[in-house]
């Protein structure tokens, strides 16, 4: 998420979390949805992310449903 940087302040500044805080949360079902959310928001988004993890977007999708 924070590897792009663009992709970074746009999420940062929708959430209005800090780096800080998205890294202390990410044990945090809450803040992990949030993420997900965001990505799913946007393809493109979505597409690079599970690129950079080797996971399917649909997996990243249904973790998203998963932790509503």
């Amino acid at each position: 998420m924070l590897g792009d940087a663009p992709r970074a302040e746009r999420f940062l500044s929708l959430t209005g979390l800090t780096p800080e805080e998205l890294r202390a949360g990410l044990g945090d079902p809450a803040v992990l949805a949030a993420v997900l959310e965001f990505l799913c928001g946007h393809e493109a988004d979505l597409i690079a992310a599970a690129d950079a993890l080797a996971v399917a977007p649909g997996d990243l999708a249904a973790a998203k449903e998963n932790l509503k």
